[in-house]
């Protein structure tokens, strides 16, 4: 005999409900972010101890969320990667129902795989640290190297600025004879992308030598490809202390260039980063706002478009379990 008067399960349709979160090294972009989507940042508590340990508390309840974690990892690098790993902490255990980290610049990037022996791939290990944390899923911006994608064992959502900066260039200097400049023969992919949305324009890169025991240190040595008469659009992941891109610049101009642009997703500028743009051959350097960059690193000639309008748009698409490939629709 059957009894119809139980059942083995309770259907109940539950609402979703997104909750926007934002660490400390880059409040302005989150707040921007929320805006965007049409809420607001949730309350949070947080403060360092005398021994500099970080402490994270909400103030609402998180409850069976979809919870979206915001936090560049700015300088003091570490602590904002630590700050950001206690979030996802203390939302996994305040039952959040899925957290999404959301890395504007991915830390430790450039350490994605080993040049010599008894070297970290550091990349790797940033992956496993925000795994075990108890992220979901990953949102980055133009991530140093594509592979950094499979580090994590999870989806990854890789957001490209191109657009953006792509589409800067061509209302500014689309009516000039332009030609897209790698710093590196390692980027020129990333230039061929560049050329084929400013309408197939020649291509160059500058030949370089980097001494390995040296990090941030280069020489430029001698342009490849025609860049005579052309405004060149000198092309980079990020800057950081601005040398190597600083050089690559003077060697464009030096080389016949009429103009050069330097365009780049992630602002670091580091130490002396913006004194060395502001001297270089550069008329303007292009960046987003995935760092924080204060009032004494601003220089003139720098132009700062931001990235929200496109995290934003992620967001929501993985929040309706939609296509964020859809966001990229036709890109090359």
């Amino acid at each position: 005999m059957s009894d119809h008067g139980s059942r083995t399960s309770i259907q109940k349709r539950t609402k979703k409900n997104l909750m926007v979160f934002s660490g400390r090294a880059h409040p302005e972009l989150a707040n921007e972010v929320a805006a965007e989507l049409g809420a607001r940042l949730v309350p949070t508590s947080a403060y360092d101890f005398a021994n500099g340990e970080i402490y994270v508390r909400y103030e609402e309840s998180v409850r069976g969320c979809d919870a979206f974690v915001i936090q560049s990892h700015t300088a003091p690098i570490n602590d904002a990667i630590v700050e950001h790993l206690i979030m996802i902490d203390a939302l996994k255990r305040a039952s959040a129902k899925r957290v999404t980290v959301v890395m504007p610049f991915y830390g430790y990037a450039r350490q994605d795989k080993k040049h010599r022996g008894r070297e970290p791939i550091s990349a790797r290990l940033m992956a496993d640290l925000f795994k075990t944390a108890g992220a979901n899923r990953l949102i980055t911006v133009d991530l140093h190297t594509d592979q950094i994608q499979g580090f994590f064992d999870g989806p990854v959502d890789h957001l490209m600025a191109i657009p953006i900066l792509t589409q800067h260039v061509q209302d500014s200097y689309g009516h000039e004879d332009l030609a897209v400049v790698s710093p590196d023969a390692g980027r020129i992919k990333v230039a061929e992308s560049w050329s084929k949305r400013l309408g197939g324009v020649p291509l160059a890169f500058i030949h370089k030598t980097r001494d390995i025991n040296r990090p941030n240190e280069s020489v430029a040595n001698r342009v490849v490809g025609d860049v005579e008469g052309r405004v060149c659009v000198l092309v980079d992941d990020m800057i950081d202390t601005g040398g190597t891109i600083a050089k690559a610049a003077d060697a464009v101009k030096e080389a016949g260039a009429k103009d050069v642009i330097i365009a780049a997703t992630h602002a670091i500028l580091s130490g002396p980063a913006s004194e060395r743009l502001e001297a270089c051959s550069a008329r303007e350097v292009i960046v987003t706002n995935t760092l924080p960059i204060t009032p004494d690193k601003e220089f003139e000639g720098l132009t700062v478009l931001s990235i929200a309008p496109l995290l934003s748009a992620a967001i929501r698409e993985v929040f309706q379990d939609g296509s964020v490939t859809s966001l990229f629709a036709g890109r090359t």
